[in-house]
């Protein structure tokens, strides 16, 4: 039996994913299968969510090896990642997304589609690299890149691959918040916590009334961004799985 990569811990009406594959927590089938597993979970229960990662990143990306080999698998684990930023900003109790460490790609748009985002202070970078190793950038991550991030840094991490250390992060809007590593729990399961004092009703209908443009975008980006990705990354194809 494989040992789970992500865990999920609950204190009182606060949950929180922790993902960590032993690595860089890249974004496989098999761990996005365990996110999706785990927001079921939360949203039955009604509890905000805090989501982390291992010591020193939050993710790396997709997961290259996969990528690769191209086939079904990597026609699944694009589809699971690009349809988990609207999965996160339509989700209907509060959001915060603590990042201990680096972040890259597919992991910082993951990090972009909290409410409210947290980074910890150290040698880390904030990196969207598509452009850099040869992919058109996704639209649903230049989407969710749109909603946080400020027009012209947004231009440099697009166009230029641009690396932000964590204050810079800070400055242009991937993250609202920066603490010392040791901090970063707990400063976003109090700010979760704090958030359950809206009313609840509200805080889920307001974010989806205000986010609908960018959702929409996100659902209709999702089909090309497949195409795209076969057609700039090398991967084989697969008709059938792209029509669904």
């Amino acid at each position: 039996m494989s040992t789970p990569m992500v865990n999920l811990e609950f204190d009182g009406s606060v949950a929180t994913l922790t993902l960590d594959d032993g690595k860089r927590n890249a974004l496989s089938p098999a761990l996005l299968g365990e996110i999706y597993a785990a927001l079921e979970i939360v949203e039955a229960r009604g509890a905000a969510l805090v989501i982390t990662g291992r010591e020193g990143v939050l993710s790396a990306g997709f997961d290259l090896k996969v990528m690769k080999k191209g086939g079904v698998q990597a026609v699944k684990m694009l589809r699971a990642g690009y349809s988990l930023t609207a999965r996160l900003l339509e989700f209907p109790t509060p959001v915060v997304i603590a990042s201990p460490g680096h972040c890259y790609a597919m992991g910082l748009f993951m990090l972009l589609s909290g409410d409210y985002r947290i980074g910890a202070t150290g040698a880390f970078t904030y990196v969207a690299n598509e452009v850099a190793i040869g992919l058109p950038m996704p639209r649903t991550a230049i989407a969710v890149m749109r909603l946080r991030m400020t027009p012209a840094a947004r231009e440099r991490a697009v166009v230029l691959s641009e690396a932000f250390s964590p204050e810079q992060a800070l400055s242009v809007g991937i993250i609202d918040e920066l603490v010392a590593p040791e901090d970063l729990i707990d400063t976003a399961k109090s700010r979760a916590e704090s958030f359950l004092k809206l009313d609840a009703k509200a805080h889920a209908v307001s974010k989806v009334r205000l986010r609908k443009d960018v959702l929409d975008e996100i659902r209709v980006g999702v089909r090309q961004d497949l195409i795209d990705a076969v057609k700039f990354g090398g991967m084989q194809m697969i008709q059938s799985k792209l029509k669904r």
